[in-house]
């Protein structure tokens, strides 16, 4: 069964707590820039949204790879950088639409979220579950996926 990240926005707190879990498990440090996980705050109308990798099905940062450093983890479905064979070129932060793998200055290389091996440390410090790890059929990406596909001409009804 295959896995992935649900995000409610209306549970979100903006507590941060994701962003401290993330940045820990995966650099060391209590430090939110480092995180792979970004809570965006929309001040106007009070709320906090947490975004991060959606780990695409059609992967334009793993095609855009010049390197093919991005790889699919089998057991998570994640699309993890083997660091052995990135060059730090930047095309995967280009390619990606969502702005979600970025560019870590101290290591030369490219970073984003890879679930932490199947065990997200985000979802399991989110003290509302704004996020959470989830059975993938129950995300909505089929939803999602609906819509995309959606034509101008057609009405929302029909997906």
């Amino acid at each position: 069964m295959m896995r992935s990240l649900s995000i409610t926005p209306a549970k979100c707190t903006g507590c941060l707590q994701c962003e401290m879990a993330c940045s820990y498990e995966n650099e060391g440090v209590f430090n939110p820039a480092k995180s792979r996980i970004k809570v965006f705050v929309f001040e106007h109308e009070g709320r906090n949204v947490p975004y991060t990798c959606t780990q695409c099905a059609d992967a334009w940062c793993k095609n855009a790879c010049p390197t093919e450093a991005i790889q699919i983890n089998a057991a998570t479905g994640a699309k993890v950088i083997n660091e052995g064979l990135c060059v730090g070129c930047k095309v995967c932060t280009i390619a990606c639409p969502f702005g979600t793998v970025n560019y870590n200055h101290a290591t030369g290389k490219v970073i984003k979220c890879d679930l932490c091996g199947g065990d997200p440390a985000c979802a399991k410090a989110c003290p509302t579950q704004a996020i959470t790890y989830i059975d993938a059929d129950w995300t909505g990406y089929d939803k999602m996926r609906g819509w995309a596909a959606r034509t101008d001409t057609q009405s929302a009804a029909q997906v």
